[in-house]
């Protein structure tokens, strides 16, 4: 049986994020009147400081992903390159 997965926006996240450090709530119980896992939550934690900022650790993970995007798009262009150096040396 598949599950529907759902996606939220960062300002939902973050707005969650203050709401969990401004409330005298439980996390658990923030997380259930809006209906998220408290798992979710904590990792949304994690990421965003209680003003909303993200933390240092995850400018960094961000950082860390587009570098890797960028450094996957730059093997392609050089295969594609060596390929094309190829066919036209042997031309």
């Amino acid at each position: 049986m598949l599950k529907h997965r759902n996606y939220y926006d960062e300002e939902f996240k973050r707005n969650t994020v203050k709401l969990s450090y401004a409330s005298p709530k439980k996390v658990r119980e923030i997380a259930k009147d809006l209906g998220i896992a408290k798992g979710i939550l904590y990792n949304w934690r994690k990421k965003y400081t209680a003003k909303g900022d993200k933390t240092p650790t995850a400018s960094m993970q961000d950082e860390l992903e587009s570098l890797r995007l960028v450094n996957t798009e730059l093997k392609i262009e050089c295969d594609i390159l060596k390929k094309a150096a190829v066919y036209f040396a042997k031309h």
